[in-house]
């Protein structure tokens, strides 16, 4: 499952100019821990989101393909055509996506630096109890 979550994610947010892409911020250790972390019913929903990435590109780009064996110029353009689809849950299937990786991919220094923000402060790993 990790295999699909993780090449859907990655298509959301490639390299682009001087920006890094989701590949370069340590994505492969947020994953795993955002699995553990976050709730059965959330993971489903991404679960769920990255099949229907995976498995749609028939009807975006037209190609009779899973989205993980197309060319990147073609998962770039299933991408743009699936986040912004004329149907409403398909988009926020693919909300859903977008999110967590968003969230790893904002939190990078080098991205963070790139807008002019400073760097977070190192996670403590425990609950605030005070």
């Amino acid at each position: 499952m990790l295999f699909f979550v993780r090449n859907a994610m990655l298509a959301f947010y490639p390299r682009t100019g001087d920006l890094p892409g989701l590949e370069d911020t340590d994505f492969d250790t947020f994953l795993p821990q955002f699995r553990r972390e976050t709730s059965f019913m959330f993971w489903l929903g991404i679960v769920l989101s990255a099949w229907l990435f995976q498995w749609t590109p028939l009807f975006t780009v037209f190609v009779p393909l899973p989205a993980f064996l197309l060319s990147k110029g073609l998962r770039d353009k299933h991408a743009s055509k699936i986040g912004s689809s004329e149907f409403y849950l398909v988009r926020q299937a693919m909300l859903i996506l977008k999110m967590p990786a968003g969230l790893c991919w904002g939190r990078h220094p080098d991205v963070r630096k790139r807008f002019a923000l400073p760097a977070y402060a190192a996670d403590p790993t425990t609950w605030k109890t005070s």
